[in-house]
């Protein structure tokens, strides 16, 4: 299914021109700690940390939808994306990328407030999420630290990714929805998404203002203000960065 791209990147073995990539290597990227070698992919030492339990990074929206696809196929489910046209069929079970009204509401944790900036409340500190840090900038980041990134695993080497699990779960059990990686969304970045969405369970945009997918959550190198969890990111769907990672749902 996979075929190791030029210069490291990966593509699907079928994308004989490769036009969609899926995901960067460390040999292209650095900060990408996957190896792909002889068919077989392989998660490499950071320093001398294991990055098994960190969120993957320089992943492209094509690349977390055909691992969707990938991961249904293992475990008996349907595959929800056509790889063709990229487009999904929400009548499939199986797994798939979180529409966006569904991770902001995975992300609240069934909180009561429907306003909270955060999983948690109104403010942010080191002690809760992984991000950079600038308190002079923003009242509610209320971090110790003047401005920076996390200590504690800011170690020289990007990414400066946090293990899943280093920070207190929200009221779903669902770890790090602010923070560590921008998450790639189904839908595309419809501009007026608010506004003419519907009102009941929203699957997202018809199109994307300027091609762009959505992204959530904000990232380890992401303000405060970034992480708030009505903050909308976006890229292009091609796009593959030290930012950006995805989370997937099980729809049965």
């Amino acid at each position: 299914m996979w075929t190791s791209g030029w210069g490291g990147v990966v593509y699907a073995a079928s994308d004989s021109g490769n036009s969609y990539p899926y995901c960067d290597t460390h040999s292209y990227d650095t900060a990408s700690q996957i190896d792909y070698s002889g068919g077989v992919f392989s998660v490499r030492t950071k320093g001398d940390r294991d990055m098994l339990d960190d969120p993957m990074v320089e992943v492209s929206w094509y690349g977390a939808v055909a691992y969707c696809n990938w991961r249904s196929s293992e475990e008996g489910y349907e595959a929800f994306y056509d790889l063709a046209t990229w487009e999904c069929n929400f009548s499939k079970h199986g797994y798939r990328l979180a529409t966006e009204a569904e991770w902001e509401y995975a992300a609240r944790g069934g909180e009561r407030s429907p306003y909270y900036r955060f999983p948690w409340g109104d403010t942010i500190s080191h002690s809760q999420a992984n991000y950079y840090t600038n308190p002079c900038f923003y009242t509610y980041d209320v971090n110790s630290t003047f401005e920076g990134y996390h200590p504690t695993y800011n170690d020289g080497i990007m990414p400066y990714t946090a293990p899943v699990g280093s920070f207190s779960a929200n009221g779903y059990g669902l770890y790090d929805m602010a923070g560590n990686v921008w998450e790639w969304c189904n839908d595309w970045y419809g501009e007026t998404y608010y506004s003419t969405s519907p009102y009941d369970n929203p699957q997202g945009s018809a199109i994307g203002y300027f091609h762009y997918r959505v992204a959530r959550g904000g990232g380890w190198g992401s303000s405060a203000f970034h992480c708030r969890l009505a903050k909308r990111g976006h890229g292009f769907p091609d796009s593959r960065t030290r930012y950006y990672g995805f989370r997937i749902v099980l729809d049965f």
